[in-house]
C-alpha cells in the first residue's frame, strides 16, 4: 500500500503540472461558469437555475469533455517512451501497483481539475438561486467522477500495449474510442430503430442505455437528478424491463462497475505480458 501511495503522489504532482491539465481545468471551469450563468436565457426566461437544472444542464458538457480529456491525458501518462517506461517498470515493484498508483494519481487530479469548473459554477448558483437541488448537482460531480474513471482504466487498456513505443497509435486509437462512445454508438442505436416495429425499437435503445457506459451515466444520472419525468419511451422501456426505477438504477449501476473493473483488469493482464 505504502508502493501504491507513492506512484499515486508522484503521479498526481506531476499531472498537476502537467499542461494538459491545466488547460483542460481552465476550460471546464469556463464553460461551467457559462453553462451556470446562462441560467434559464435558452429557454427564453431569466435568472439562474437551481442546483437540480444547471445539473441536467451540464450533464451533456460532462459527458463530451471528461471522457475525451481522461483518454488523451491517461494515455500519455500511462504509455511512456522507452526510456522512462524501463526506468519505471525496472523498480522492484509489481507492475499492477505501478498501473494503480498511476491510476489513482491520474483520478485525483482530474478530480481536482473538475472541481474547479463545478467550485465555479456552485457558486454562482448559490448566490442566485441557494441550496435547492444540491443533492442532484452532487450527484453530477459524483457521476464525473466515475466516468473519467471508466475512461482512465479504458486509456490504461490502450497505453498497455504501448508502453515503451511511440504512443502515436494509442492517442489515435483513444480518439476513435471517444468518438465512438460519444457518437457512433447512439447514432447506430438510433438509425436500428427508425428501422425496426416499436416494441423492437424500445428494446433496441434500452439495451443501448446500458451497454454504452456514457449512456449509463447519462441515463442514472438523469435518474436520480429528475426521477422518470426526464425520460422518454425508451427509458420507460426500461423500467418497465427492470421492475421500476430501482430495478433500472441497480441494473446501471451493475453497468458502470462493469465499465470500471473490466478495462483495468484486462490493461493488468496485457501489462504484464508486455515485453519492455
Amino acid at each position: 500500500m505504502s508502493h501504491l501511495a507513492l506512484f499515486a503522489r508522484e503521479e498526481l504532482v506531476l499531472a498537476l503540472r502537467s499542461r494538459w491539465t491545466q488547460i483542460f481545468a481552465a476550460v471546464f471551469g469556463v464553460l461551467a461558469f457559462a453553462v451556470a450563468g446562462a441560467g434559464y436565457v435558452l429557454s427564453g426566461g431569466h435568472g439562474v437555475q437551481d442546483f437540480a437544472r444547471t445539473a441536467v444542464s451540464l450533464v451533456q458538457l460532462v459527458l463530451l469533455i471528461v471522457p475525451l480529456t481522461a483518454l488523451v491525458i491517461g494515455v500519455l501518462s500511462l504509455a511512456p517512451e522507452r526510456g522512462a517506461a524501463e526506468l519505471t517498470f525496472s523498480q522492484p515493484v509489481s507492475r499492477g501497483t505501478i498501473l494503480f498508483g498511476k491510476l489513482l494519481g491520474l483520478l485525483q487530479a482530474l478530480g481536482a481539475a473538475q472541481a474547479v469548473g463545478f467550485g465555479a459554477a456552485g457558486m454562482v448558483v448559490y448566490a442566485q438561486s441557494g441550496a435547492e437541488g444540491l443533492g442532484g448537482f452532487l450527484l453530477l460531480v459524483l457521476a464525473s467522477l466515475v466516468t473519467t474513471a471508466i475512461f482512465l482504466g479504458l486509456a490504461a487498456l490502450l497505453s498497455a500495449s504501448s508502453v515503451g513505443r511511440k504512443r502515436t497509435r494509442a492517442l489515435a486509437l483513444a480518439l476513435v474510442v471517444w468518438f465512438v462512445a460519444v457518437v457512433f454508438l447512439d447514432l447506430l442505436a438510433l438509425g436500428a430503430a427508425s428501422l425496426l416495429p416499436s416494441g423492437t425499437a424500445s428494446r433496441v435503445l434500452m439495451v443501448a442505455a446500458v451497454v454504452n457506459p456514457l449512456a449509463a451515466v447519462r441515463t442514472g444520472a438523469l435518474l436520480g437528478i429528475e426521477g422518470t419525468g426526464a425520460f422518454g419511451a425508451a427509458s420507460l422501456a426500461l423500467f418497465r424491463f427492470t421492475g421500476g426505477p430501482r430495478g433500472a438504477g441497480v441494473v446501471i449501476g451493475l453497468s458502470l462497475l462493469f465499465w470500471l473493473a473490466a478495462p483495468a483488469w484486462l490493461a493488468l493482464r496485457r501489462l504484464r505480458r508486455a515485453d519492455l
